[in-house]
């Protein structure tokens, strides 16, 4: 992936946890803003948004117009003046998690060609996530979109705008958009930072039109152009089959605050390649209810954290189970389990130790350690709400 400012090697971004509990609480003791997936960003005294404002302004027609700004340079706010004034929301931004398979059992093909995620992989938001501003466009032709990252495809290759297009298509809207991601998931790295960015797109666009369709009507459009997707409309943890398009959320699977470490190295892996190279007698044999039974009981293992893509993903970019091995030395049995997150090239160290006093950060001149993150199952401002389920004003 091309390199940006936080992604460093040998650089860490340690995060000192909270011990009392936020009036909204959401991901505790990161760095990232208090609020989830699809929220919007309005808690005006954190250190986070000392860029950022919100302005409530009445229109002509009597509407509120609700401004969220997050823009250092105000170059989206400039553009974003230009939209007409009885618009009820003309800018939004919004946090995009990403995502980490805690474990992926694979049992065989479908008809239609994909790998059966056959009963259940499971699937857990955590706190690192992209930033991406939205602004309503004066035109009627075209998304504009930005990125903080080099390499990243602006067109209809990028699955924002592919979202985008979607939610046009599926609802006959006719609304345009600046859109500006601050990304900080990587691509290549089996993290879902391309689907979740997808899903934030989705649901923006719902509320610039007044919310046209109903969140299980984005949720089951998304799968039509990222099996991935669907999940980021959950609560925040999931049982996902079929493609992934096929979700079922886990209430307090896992503790909010459970720390962990997301090592990836340079390279990337091909998530095409290392399908191809899947074997069914690589495959583990251990029944995935016995694994969700374990996991939902007594919490993450080594045991529990299957994936059948590490064989093929190993082959793929041999390093990786170098550094998988190398990690798990580091930790000196400190870590509750390291495995692969889907198709790679990320590995996890869940439970881990302080990163800053961890020999992992001498492992390899190749290789990024972000942030000491935490898993999130969409605890927020309303209780059992989505992650998707945040009140504008």
């Amino acid at each position: 992936m091309a390199s940006s400012s936080h992604l460093l090697p040998f650089h860490l971004h340690p995060c000192h946890y909270n011990t009392k509990t936020p009036k909204n609480p959401t991901f505790r003791g990161v760095s990232s803003p208090n609020l989830g997936h699809g929220s919007c960003y309005f808690h005006q005294k954190s250190s986070f948004q000392k860029n950022s404002s919100l302005r409530i302004m009445a229109s002509g027609s009597g509407r509120r117009q609700v401004q969220i700004v997050y823009d250092p340079d105000e170059r989206i706010n400039r553009l974003a003046d230009e939209v007409d004034k009885n618009t009820g929301l003309s800018r939004l931004s919004l946090f995009s998690p990403c995502k980490i398979n805690v474990f992926l059992r694979i049992t065989g093909k479908r008809e239609d060609g994909f790998h059966d995620l056959l009963p259940y992989s499971m699937y857990v938001v955590v706190s690192l996530g992209d930033t991406i501003k939205f602004s309503l466009s004066p035109t009627k032709t075209k998304d504009q979109l930005s990125t903080n990252v080099p390499g990243v495809p602006l067109d209809e290759r990028n699955l924002i705008v592919k979202a985008l297009n979607l939610y046009r298509k599926k609802t006959g809207t006719d609304n345009f958009f600046w859109i500006h991601l601050d990304k900080k998931v990587p691509t290549g790295a089996g993290l879902g930072g391309g689907s979740s960015n997808a899903a934030t797109a989705l649901w923006a666009a719902n509320q610039f039109s007044g919310c046209l369709a109903s969140e299980k009507e984005l949720q089951e459009w998304s799968g039509e152009i990222g099996s991935d997707i669907p999940f980021f409309f959950s609560h925040g943890a999931a049982y996902c089959t079929g493609r992934g398009e096929i979700v079922e959320d886990i209430p307090h699977a896992l503790p909010v605050d459970l720390p962990m470490v997301l090592v990836k190295p340079q390279e990337a892996c091909s998530t095409a390649e290392v399908y191809k190279r899947f074997r069914l007698d690589q495959a583990s044999s251990v029944d995935p209810l016995n694994l969700l039974r374990e996991i939902t009981q007594n919490g993450i293992s080594q045991d529990v954290c299957v994936n059948d893509l590490e064989p093929p993903a190993f082959e793929v970019l041999p390093s990786l189970k170098k550094l998988k091995k190398r990690i798990i030395a580091a930790g000196r049995g400190d870590y509750n389990a390291v495995f692969m997150s889907g198709s790679g090239s990320t590995i996890v160290g869940v439970g881990s130790p302080d990163p800053l006093h961890s020999s992992t950060t001498t492992m390899s001149t190749r290789m990024y350690l972000y942030q000491r993150l935490a898993l999130s199952h969409a605890k927020r401002m309303n209780g059992t709400r989505s992650l998707f389920h945040q009140k504008l004003l």
